[in-house]
């Protein structure tokens, strides 16, 4: 009898959990204003090409940041052939995230960024390295085995004030007031008052990017 009871039991929770599966679905999709919002329409920006454009800002100066960073690496290797990751570091206006900022796009142009990336995050928001002045930066960059004057030609370059001029322009555009802040195509923010990890945070921008998809869609059709 027990056992019968038991077998009643395990087919009746099967039975109500296919019921309640609609709802759970529904409570899954993104709600404006808790998953995402739109950016007002001055700031929005026509993305160049045909790829759907995720940009990430951030700093290395920021310990949710760092965290987020692995994470968001294996995500991006994964995104869809027509979605386009970027990374944006910001400087609010310190002269301390400004040499931040400056140090990611030297790393970048000097091949040493997939190699050292997580490096200058653990070493700032962990080991609380000085990284925040051209002098603190080649000293450590020369300890993780580059050249240090072949980095601080790259560091000074035309092509780093171009970049850190653009990404300011960006964070302005975008009214970008705290880090990490995710925007997909130019058109939606992702938000985290319903977000309670990192990869919560990404689930929400895989829906934005299909709801980018849609809006280009429908853009199309009626050209």
């Amino acid at each position: 009898m027990d056992r019968i009871r038991r077998r009643f039991s395990a087919s009746l929770l099967v039975a109500m959990a296919c019921l309640l599966w609609p709802f759970v679905g529904t409570s899954a999709e993104l709600v404006e204003g808790r998953d995402w919002r739109a950016l007002s329409s001055d700031a929005q920006s026509t993305p160049e090409g045909t790829d759907i454009e995720v940009q990430e800002f951030f700093s290395y100066g920021c310990p949710h940041c760092a965290d987020l960073n692995p994470l968001i690496e294996q995500w991006a290797d994964a995104l869809p052939s027509d979605v386009r990751f970027e990374r944006v570091p910001v400087t609010f206006g310190r002269a301390a995230w400004e040499s931040l900022a400056r140090l990611y796009f030297a790393l970048d142009f000097a091949g040493e960024l997939e190699a050292l990336d997580q490096a200058v995050f653990d070493a700032v928001t962990q080991r609380r390295t000085n990284l925040y002045s051209e002098k603190a930066v080649l000293n450590w960059i020369a300890e993780q085995g580059v050249e240090r004057d072949a980095f601080a030609k790259v560091y000074n370059s035309f092509a780093v004030e171009a970049a850190l001029a653009k990404a300011n322009t960006l964070a302005a555009r975008y009214r970008v007031d705290a880090v990490p802040m995710l925007i997909v195509d130019g058109r939606y923010v992702v938000l985290n008052e319903g977000a309670k990890t990192h990869a919560d945070l990404l689930e929400i921008a895989d829906g934005l990017i299909d709801k980018a998809r849609q809006a280009r869609q429908g853009q199309a059709g009626h050209d």
